[in-house]
C-alpha cells in the first residue's frame, strides 16, 4: 500500500542555515521542528529528509563527517519520538551531471521506488526554489517554502505556499 510522505530539506528547514554545516556543535534546530514533525506523524505521514550536500565534493568535509552529523541528528529526532524514515543526500557539486542534486528529482524518485510513496498525497517543505522544482519533477505538487533559510524570490516561485516558519505548515497540512 502506498504511503504518504513529508519530504523535508535539511538546512534552513530542520536546522538553521549555516554554509557547509558539518559539525554537531554548529547544528541548531529550527524552533518547532520536533512538534511539527510529531504533528505530521499523527496525521499518518512518514518523514524523509532530502538534502544537497555539495560541501562533500567541494572538500569542506568528508562523507564520514556528514554521516556522523546525520546519525546525531536522527538520534535527536528519536529522543523526541519522531521517526525519520530515511535521509537521502547528494554529495555532488552544482556542476555535476548527476540526477540526484536538486533541482533534479533523483533523490525523490529513489525514495518513491524504495518506499512505494504516493507522490500526489505527499508534500515537500524546503527553503529554495530548487526544492520545489525537484519535488514537482518527481510528481509532488504540494510544496511549501519557508523563509527560515535562503532568500526566496516569492513573485517567481512555483511553491503552493510560502510561510514564515515550519510550524505554520500545520495550518496547511491537515489531512
Amino acid at each position: 500500500m502506498p504511503i504518504k510522505t513529508i519530504f523535508l530539506d535539511r538546512d534552513g528547514v530542520i536546522n538553521k542555515e549555516i554554509s557547509y554545516l558539518h559539525k554537531i556543535d554548529d547544528f541548531k534546530f529550527i524552533d518547532g521542528i520536533f512538534k511539527t514533525c510529531l504533528y505530521f506523524q499523527n496525521l499518518g505521514y512518514r518523514i524523509i529528509i532530502i538534502t544537497n550536500q555539495s560541501g562533500i565534493s567541494r572538500g569542506y568535509y568528508t562523507e564520514s563527517d556528514y554521516q556522523k552529523l546525520t546519525q546525531w541528528m536522527l538520534e535527536q529526532f528519536k529522543c523526541k519520538n519522531v521517526n525519520i524514515l530515511d535521509v537521502f543526500h547528494c554529495p555532488h557539486g552544482p556542476d555535476s551531471t548527476c540526477n540526484c542534486r536538486k533541482p533534479k528529482p533523483g533523490m525523490f524518485l529513489k525514495a518513491k521506488a524504495i518506499y512505494n510513496i504516493n507522490m500526489e498525497d505527499s508534500w515537500m517543505i524546503g527553503d529554495m526554489e530548487a526544492d520545489v522544482k525537484a519535488a514537482n519533477s518527481a510528481g509532488i505538487l504540494n510544496t511549501i517554502l519557508v523563509r527560515s533559510g535562503h532568500k526566496i524570490d516569492e513573485s517567481n516561485s512555483n511553491a503552493r505556499f510560502i510561510l514564515d516558519a515550519i510550524q505554520q505548515s500545520q495550518q496547511i497540512i491537515t489531512t
